[in-house]
């Protein structure tokens, strides 16, 4: 199962550093390049979080290979967490698909 939104934000590449950062010491995290792009994944215990940084955007998806993982509380996690991080009021259109 997977839920991806694209969030409207400048701020698009420190947001997603500071929640690798804040979640680093409790989950495996990975930085690599594309295109000269950072990308960003986050191991999360039921959930694969990647943080793609655009100039005007965050790309965000969230694969779970777990049925029975509840994709609405971890697309309020990530989201929540996202405005912490960039202390800005942040909206995220969830759109799911199963994988």
């Amino acid at each position: 199962m997977k839920t991806t939104t694209q969030i409207s934000t400048p701020q698009s590449t420190r947001i997603a550093k500071r929640l690798v950062n804040h979640w680093k010491h409790k989950f495996e995290v990975t930085e690599t390049l594309s295109d000269s792009t950072p990308v960003f994944q986050i191991q999360l215990h039921a959930a694969l979080v990647t943080l793609s940084p655009q100039p005007e955007f965050l790309d965000v998806s969230i694969l779970s290979q777990d049925a029975s993982a509840d994709l609405e509380k971890l697309e309020s996690v990530v989201l929540d967490h996202l405005i912490r991080m960039g202390q800005e009021p942040l909206e995220a259109k969830w759109k799911r698909d199963s994988e």
